[in-house]
């Protein structure tokens, strides 16, 4: 396997959805006492500037802040009372916008994240937001952190393979402008989220 190497915030783009779509690839590192654990990413979603579905449509505040920043920090939030979810800001600093990572492919660490998922199945360990988060240990402590700065606990690494062929739909479990195409993956592979329609 190649070294990990973090990535440069010159290297993200700007535009988000130009974003989600470049980070399906790339590595997420998590870096914790328990040990590293890693993965690449292969299903990310965009929420663009004046996205109705996007958690800064309603304005910047204390719980969505970290959307705000320059592009590369981590917005962290909980959802449906029991998970939490990473996003991968976008833009520039005092833009709302943000790419959701949805789902990895466990490279690093997989007895770790086996250990915090509760399970032995490999496809059940980071697909889907509310797992990936759970197996990779990411919480509200990780909101605001720096993705592309050395020694961070959560980091953006390079791509460690090559991608296969990337697929575009539209976005899962929204309501509100639910038929845009901001859905990224890398099509056929196993641990991309949704169903089997939104996969292939």
């Amino acid at each position: 396997m190649k070294p990990l190497r973090l990535l440069a915030r010159r290297d993200l783009p700007a535009d988000t959805a130009t974003l989600a779509r470049w980070l399906v690839g790339k590595t997420l590192v998590r870096d914790s006492s328990e040990g590293r654990t890693a993965g690449t990413i292969v299903e990310t979603e965009a929420y663009v500037p004046g996205d109705a579905a996007g958690h800064a449509f309603i304005g910047r505040t204390a719980r969505n802040d970290s959307l705000f920043l320059r592009r590369g920090h981590a917005y962290v939030y909980f959802i449906y009372g029991m998970h939490y979810a990473i996003n991968v800001s976008a833009e520039h600093a005092g833009v709302g916008a943000g790419a959701l990572i949805r789902a990895l492919e466990p490279i690093e660490g997989v007895e770790l994240m086996r250990a915090r998922r509760g399970t032995q199945r490999l496809t059940d360990l980071t697909r889907g937001p509310g797992r990936l988060a759970q197996a990779m240990a990411i919480d509200r402590a990780l909101d605001g952190v720096d993705l592309c700065v050395r020694g961070s606990p959560l980091w953006l690494g390079h791509a460690l393979r090559d991608t296969g062929e990337l697929a575009t739909s539209v976005r899962i479990g929204i309501t509100k402008e639910a038929a845009r195409p901001l859905r990224f993956y890398e099509r056929g592979n196993p641990h991309v989220s949704g169903a089997r329609a939104l996969r292939t």
